[in-house]
């Protein structure tokens, strides 16, 4: 009788685990194209908070497009105008003033999915703008190298 009843909880323990899996596995908020939109997204930030404009048009032009084929239209078109309007930038003030809008959609649509574990969302009141990051350790894309640690990171 312990035996089987042992079985039993073995059998429905894996199968919760598997159902877990099924559930984690059909949603689509981390999925491709916003993986890969994300991913783009994060070199942009880090080009940013090094001064940088280096690959950020080709990031930015990455991000535009991911949206822009995506069958299913998973983040909003704004997105890729967003993108497209970084990825024009010239200077480091353009490319911070576009990447403001652009943090802010994609920090909505995480929110929306209620997605929490897969960035970090920091906050500067000098730029008075948020953004998303890998880690916990603040690198201010919108003030970079001159105050890189400004930023408050959100919960």
């Amino acid at each position: 009788m312990q035996m089987k009843l042992s079985s039993t909880i073995l059998a429905a323990t894996i199968g919760l685990a598997l159902a877990g899996n099924a559930v984690a596995a059909s949603n689509p908020v981390l999925m491709q194209p916003v993986k890969s939109v994300y991913d783009h997204y994060l070199k942009i930030e880090k080009a940013l908070a090094n001064d940088s404009l280096r690959g950020v048009d080709e990031q930015a032009g990455a991000i535009a497009k991911a949206v822009q084929n995506d069958p299913m239209k998973m983040l909003p078109a704004k997105v890729a105008q967003q993108a497209d309007r970084l990825g024009a930038a010239t200077s480091l003030k353009a490319a911070r003033g576009a990447f403001k809008p652009l943090s802010a959609s994609l920090i909505k649509y995480l929110a929306d999915h209620n997605v929490k574990d897969a960035y970090v969302q920091v906050y500067c009141p000098m730029a008075k703008a948020s953004w998303l990051q890998a880690d916990k350790k603040v690198k201010n894309p919108y003030l970079g190298k001159a105050e890189s640690m400004c930023g408050l990171i959100k919960d």
